[in-house]
């Protein structure tokens, strides 16, 4: 008889034991983005800096100090991108080579991160600046402390994982939000943090009946619907799902923007569009305020 409540209690340990992992799990807490971006809310930027600001004199893209400057001025979301060096550092950079945005030369993935340390940012003009390359660490926890929303664009060159791991270590989930280009990304992004929100792709009503045949719960979901205007049924749509619609006017709408009148900005959010990717952030935040 003590044999076998000895065997019962054993059973019992390990089975407590077993389920532990799965209620902390389901214990993990949403992202508080995932509340705070609804269209029936007001209170989130609407404006999302590319490349966390691009085109302004003195002040480089992808830069610390940049973000710095612009969100001394604006309130708004910033765009960045994840690139990894030849020792595993997660630094800011959009291009493989630094050849452009520094005065320096080379591939990212051939140089180290001190080595990468030695040159200086140069801003869209060819002024160099004394800003160096910074860390995805250190632009994590300055916007966390200052409650800057950055939207993180994983370069191909970069294990997702690898990202999504930093944003964790740092805490930083609620201030952070992945971007991922077609259905495969955002289900994999989903798979390794669910409690995230996502950027994902639906530029038209075939590329969201892709992502609704997924397990991506729609709040999980901020859509960006591509650098077009898009039908105002798609964007009635998303909303009717109670997902927010980003449009990027970077490249060919600013343009548009700047030889016709910012006052586009405005009849293109009339239109359904909750928030503008825009290369001009200055003016697109005064045209729609």
């Amino acid at each position: 008889m003590k044999r076998l409540l000895f065997l019962i209690l054993i059973i019992g340990f390990v089975a407590c034991k077993d389920s532990k992992p799965e209620r902390q799990l389901g214990q993990a807490q949403k992202s508080k983005l995932i509340e705070l971006f609804k269209p029936s809310r007001s209170d989130y930027p609407k404006i999302s800096v590319h490349r966390g600001g691009k085109g302004i004199k003195h002040y480089p893209e992808n830069c610390l100090e940049t973000l710095k400057y612009v969100s001394d001025s604006i309130s708004a979301i910033f765009e960045i991108d994840v690139a990894q060096t030849k020792d595993g550092k997660l630094i800011l950079m959009h291009d493989n080579s630094i050849d452009r945005t520094t005065n320096g030369s080379g591939s990212v993935k051939n140089l180290t991160y001190n080595e990468l340390r030695k040159y200086d940012l140069i801003d869209d003009f060819g002024n160099q600046t004394n800003f160096k390359v910074p860390l995805f660490s250190e632009v994590l926890k300055w916007s966390k402390a200052n409650g800057i929303i950055l939207t993180v664009d994983i370069k191909r060159s970069v294990n997702q994982e690898n990202v999504i791991k930093a944003i964790e270590e740092a805490n930083a989930k609620d201030i952070s939000i992945i971007i991922t280009y077609d259905v495969e990304q955002a289900q994999s992004a989903y798979k390794l943090a669910p409690d995230v929100l996502l950027s994902v792709s639906a530029r038209n009503h075939e590329e969201f009946d892709r992502l609704l045949k997924t397990s991506i719960p729609t709040e999980n979901m901020l859509a960006f619907t591509g650098t077009r205007l898009s039908n105002k049924s798609l964007y009635q749509r998303l909303h009717n799902e109670d997902i927010v619609c980003i449009l990027g006017t970077l490249g060919n709408l600013d343009r548009q923007a700047e030889a016709r009148g910012d006052e586009l900005y405005l009849q293109w959010k009339k239109l359904g569009v909750d928030i503008l990717a825009t290369d001009r952030p200055f003016e697109a935040y005064e045209a729609i305020n």
